[in-house]
């Protein structure tokens, strides 16, 4: 068996920290804040994520959290008009072998959280900021912010889009600036009006503009996200943005999207990044994961589910794996990997760019083209993305 050291203790490190012990090795997560948390707002979990959640066995802890939606649901946020409705009940759950939900993210994280520090062999370091790695034919040694170093038989980057071990590994520079700005609220579900507690997902789509909102927290919260493509060039995270600013910038959305967005309150914003899809995330005894190996936007609505999905084929890698098959395995998780994951940026930028902000004759086009497309149509088109993938692959032998 081998030891491995992740640096990073989010979703997805915690996640490879479970599928990792699972199989017998030994794991030290570590994790830059003070102490292992997590904060935010809602996160979508497609059928493939409780897939690899089920396969991680935390599927019915975070089942017990989640809130099961019945719809996407695709609005104009012009015309107020229902563009196209995919159902997520019977037959979707059926065909998917799982359901579609919304959780806050520590409704996620927790429960990774506490299987982590339940399973035998990993040891969790908080406070600990990895900087540096080197490595040789024996192993891999990290180094902290505050000079500790830590040593075993290969390293995860699950240490997100600006990871310090992407930065060495493939040194492709700072993230890529999107141009849109993303205003977040979370508010409790007594200030919505019942008429507009709507269990689904739903996007109202305009010029160069989309409003999002689902309940989250068990049915406790309105979970609330208004994204505007204004150009912004410098990275932003978390800015406190006052409510007038908000309401100025959406103006033009359709009165009952208009009506949702003026119950929001304590408003910040943040400019979306993402990072161009590499072949290639693996050297020697060190690997990426999650955002560190492939961040890409939030309009796929797949980053928490593609992480999910990492940490389960990285564990069926190193199935069976002593120290000296960790390269070879972390080459053939790698392989196993890469196309989905890039085919899933790839998609998020296109929604952003394409699906969810045109304008005029191509909105209207846009409309008529999905608004043809019946149930058994759109399943077809999203069996790809959120289709239970065999993720239980042959491993790498």
């Amino acid at each position: 068996m081998a030891h491995a050291v992740i640096a990073g203790g989010g979703i997805g490190g915690l996640a490879t920290a479970i599928s990792l012990a699972r199989q017998g090795h030994r794991v030290t997560v570590l994790e830059r804040r003070p102490a292992f948390t997590e904060m935010g707002a809602g996160i979508q979990l497609g059928p493939n994520a409780f897939h690899a959640l089920a396969l991680l066995g935390v599927s019915e802890r975070v089942r017990r959290r989640a809130v099961f939606v019945d719809a996407l649901r695709l609005m104009d946020g012009v015309t107020g008009e229902a563009i196209v409705t995919l159902p997520l009940t019977g037959r979707y759950r059926a065909r998917f072998g799982n359901p579609y939900a919304v959780v806050q993210r520590v409704d996620l994280y927790e429960p990774l959280l506490a299987a982590c520090r339940a399973a035998g062999g990993v040891e969790p370091v908080a406070g600990a900021d990895v900087r540096a790695y080197t490595q040789d034919a024996s192993g891999v040694t990290v180094t902290t912010a505050d000079g500790r170093t830590f040593t075993g038989d290969l390293l995860v980057g699950a240490d997100g889009i600006r990871s310090a071990v992407r930065a060495r590994l493939v040194g492709d520079g700072p993230p890529r600036v999107s141009g849109h700005t993303i205003h977040r609220s979370v508010i409790p579900i007594e200030k919505v009006p019942e008429d507009l507690r709507w269990n689904a997902v739903t996007l109202w789509a305009g010029p160069k503009r989309h409003f999002v909102h689902y309940v989250i927290g068990n049915g406790r919260y309105l979970n609330l996200a208004a994204t505007l493509d204004d150009g912004a060039r410098e990275p932003v995270a978390g800015r406190p943005t006052a409510r007038e600013a908000v309401l100025r910038r959406f103006r033009d959305l359709a009165p009952t999207a208009r009506r949702l967005l003026e119950l929001g309150e304590d408003w910040r914003e943040w400019v979306l990044c993402d990072r161009d899809p590499v072949d290639v995330w693996t050297d020697g005894r060190v690997t990426l994961m999650g955002d560190a190996a492939h961040a890409m936007l939030q309009y796929a609505a797949q980053g928490a589910c593609q992480a999910l999905e990492d940490a389960v084929v990285l564990g069926e890698a190193l199935a069976g794996a002593t120290a000296d098959d960790v390269p070879r395995r972390l080459e053939w998780y790698n392989a196993e990997r890469r196309e989905r994951t890039a085919r899933v940026q790839l998609l998020a930028r296109w929604m952003g760019e394409e699906l969810y902000h045109p304008a005029g004759a191509e909105a209207s086009a846009r409309n008529a083209a999905l608004r043809s497309l019946g149930e058994d149509d759109l399943y077809e088109h999203v069996t790809w993305l959120h289709g239970a993938r065999d993720l239980a692959l042959p491993r790498a032998g």
